[in-house]
């Protein structure tokens, strides 16, 4: 099946008052500069509807060496893959009852793909379609939630309701669980530091945490706000943990060293519901603010502490853009939406070096 994109093209002045101009077009996406702007200045936005529907609720794309778009239908119990280039999808049927809530290809192409409502780890060999299925050693483990990897390819991955996160060795299949120190924590978004640590949000207080991969080891840094909670998080290659408080409304700098805090509030608000966040390769922050409809891209530039961008993302309907990721080769953003679409943002360079 190959269902037709709705294609977005919205140009920015990479400023907090920019205008936006958008429009709908049945066929190929083109690059529509509003009138005075650069074509270097624009976020091209283009979204396929998945043939499975919205009910199924596509997210947390991944994409594999081939440039191919892997995703999960966490409602509609699948594991999918969309190529940008013949735009087609295909579905991967798994065990039933798993309800995956994330996937993460790994850099041989196989899709890792988190049981949400099993308890296990999949892997789907990217050639051969073949599942390999790493249940959880603990009974109370259960709701795998985002995955990350090492450089060697093993993974981390967080477990919500469970209050732990996991570590799977890919070569024995072991797995090894650390319970955080805080009850009731949920370690939610994860992501993996250039020294092996993992980093990861702890979405029911308001801490971020991290965990020495030799003794497993669980440290937590607090937020000063007792109201902040972190949901996903990305590092910039300063070593700087960032994060979206989707308590109330701001994007949060961590100094892993000193543990010092600082925020700055997102162009939404208290109200702006930060949830989707990835960073660039020039370090910019992108985070989406679910708390208006459409959903909201702004972009957070570190060097200057500014907000340069702010794009809708679809349609005024109700929608929640959960988890994306950037790929520097085509300068893509890819998300998936609760109106049962996969999407990408173009997103312009932004002509300086990384930070770090």
């Amino acid at each position: 099946m190959t269902p037709l994109p709705r294609a977005v093209v919205a140009a920015s002045t990479l400023a907090l008052s920019l205008t936006l101009t958008a429009s709908a077009n049945m066929g190929l996406p083109a690059l529509l500069p509003a009138q005075g702007r650069a074509a270097a200045d624009t976020v091209q936005l283009t979204e396929w509807d998945v043939p499975w529907g919205a009910a199924g609720r596509p997210r947390d794309p991944s994409v594999d060496p081939q440039g191919r778009i892997w995703f999960v239908g966490q409602e509609g119990n699948y594991v999918a893959r969309f190529d940008p280039k013949t735009k087609k999808f295909e579905r991967f049927e798994i065990d039933p009852g798993t309800h995956p809530h994330t996937v993460n290809v790994d850099a041989q192409g196989d899709a890792w793909y988190a049981g949400n409502r099993n308890g296990m780890i999949g892997r789907i060999d990217g050639k051969t379609g073949k599942i390999t299925r790493y249940p959880m050693p603990d009974p109370a483990a259960k709701d795998p939630h985002t995955i990350t990897f090492t450089p060697a390819g093993d993974l981390w991955f967080t477990l919500q309701n469970s209050n732990m996160v996991g570590f799977l060795n890919r070569k024995t299949g072991e797995v090894k669980l650390a319970t955080m120190n805080t009850p009731r924590s949920r370690p939610y978004g994860i992501v993996m530091d250039k020294g092996g640590r993992p980093w990861f949000n702890l979405f029911g207080t308001n801490k971020l945490g991290t965990i020495d991969p030799q003794s497993m080891r669980v440290r937590e840094y607090l937020l000063p706000d007792e109201r902040a909670r972190g949901r996903r998080i990305a590092l910039t290659s300063d070593g700087a943990v960032w994060y979206g408080d989707y308590s109330r409304g701001y994007v949060g700098r961590l100094d892993p060293v000193s543990g010092a805090v600082k925020e700055w509030a997102l162009p939404g608000g208290g109200t702006s519901m930060p949830y989707a966040m990835t960073v660039d390769d020039a370090d910019r922050l992108w985070l989406v603010e679910t708390g208006s409809q459409p959903n909201k891209l702004v972009a957070f530039d570190p060097r200057t502490n500014s907000f340069t961008a702010k794009v809708d993302l679809g349609p005024a309907m109700p929608n929640t853009v959960r988890h994306m990721v950037f790929d520097k080769t085509t300068r893509s953003i890819w998300f998936g939406s609760d109106r049962g679409t996969i999407g990408r943002a173009v997103v312009p360079p932004a002509g300086k070096k990384p930070i770090g």
